[in-house]
């Protein structure tokens, strides 16, 4: 009974062709909240002044905190594969950090 109860559990994921075609982004901002973490996918051009946000994506904390430890076990198997990810100089990136601690109104 319980395989039974696991099979009704599955779900089929689907994508469609717009979310399929995937978005770039080259900077992400993190502000969270006590309920959620905030995600703003952003992809900032050379010599552009503004750079508008591309993709949010709002998340309870255990959630996060399960991409987080998803992230690092694929960042590991990559990394197994094909070397160690370089990081560049953070001077680089100078607006690479996380956001304020609470969400703006």
């Amino acid at each position: 009974m319980d395989s039974k109860k696991q099979q009704a559990q599955q779900i089929q994921i689907q994508v469609n062709d717009k979310v399929a075609d995937g978005e770039y982004a080259n900077l992400a901002i993190i502000t969270h909240s006590g309920a959620e973490f905030v995600l703003d996918f952003v992809r900032v051009m050379p010599g552009s002044p503004k750079a508008n946000v591309r993709s949010r994506v709002i998340m309870a904390p255990s959630h996060t905190k399960a991409l987080m430890r998803a992230l690092e076990q694929n960042i590991t198997k990559y990394e197994t594969e094909h070397g160690e990810i370089k990081m560049p100089d953070p001077m680089a990136f100078p607006g690479m950090k996380s956001g304020p601690k609470n969400m703006p109104n």
